[in-house]
């Protein structure tokens, strides 16, 4: 919850400094996000690439629950289209864009900004904070309502780190495997479905 609240802090001063004219300059007008993307894909890949438990412990999982991100991403998907429907100002494929961050708010947030421009990038980086907020405040109901695999469908991209923790402690330390898979499969496909409904 620390985090998602430093993250909000630094969003807050970035509309004030926006606002009052504070920075000299435009930064929408440079390259300066595309390089912090950038940044973050690096980071992303070194971080998996630098654990070696991460492919071990796929191989223990039970095949069955190795389907559990393809659910995660096809019913966030479903809902995102439904709730393009009924919005009148968002189209279809700018809110399956929005829940295509699966939480993974600074990656999504910058390509989506790149892409559509800052208002629709600022939609996808508070949906996105908030999706990893609830799954972190909700995960004890996620569980006690729906099951132990709930509080991982709900956390996204953020099972392997960030939500890790309140997820093994309500769905139990047996599915901490689960979660770190769940997590990285879910990662990995951010930047690619992002990207496919921005440039529909």
């Amino acid at each position: 919850m620390r985090d998602s609240l430093i993250i909000l802090t630094f969003f807050a001063v970035g509309v004030v400094l926006g606002v009052t004219g504070v920075l000299p300059f435009d930064i929408s007008q440079t390259d300066i996000a595309m390089y912090a993307l950038y940044a973050l894909i690096f980071v992303v890949g070194f971080s998996i690439g630098n654990n070696p438990d991460i492919v071990s412990s796929f191989r223990k999982l039970n095949p069955s629950l190795a389907l559990l991100p393809l659910c995660t991403v096809l019913g966030t998907l479903a809902a995102s289209a439904l709730l393009g429907l009924i919005l009148p100002q968002r189209s279809v494929t700018e809110t399956m864009a929005v829940g295509s961050g699966f939480a993974y708010y600074s990656l999504s947030s910058v390509i989506i900004t790149e892409y559509k421009g800052a208002e629709l990038g600022t939609v996808a980086l508070i949906a996105n904070i908030v999706r990893e907020f609830l799954t972190l405040v909700a995960a004890p109901l996620l569980v006690r309502w729906f099951g132990t695999l709930a509080p991982m469908a709900a956390g996204g991209a953020t099972t392997a780190d960030v939500t890790l923790p309140v997820i093994t402690r309500y769905s139990g330390e047996k599915y901490s495997v689960l979660s770190i898979y769940h997590g990285f499969v879910v990662d990995f496909t951010v930047p690619f479905l992002v990207t496919f409904f921005c440039s529909l």
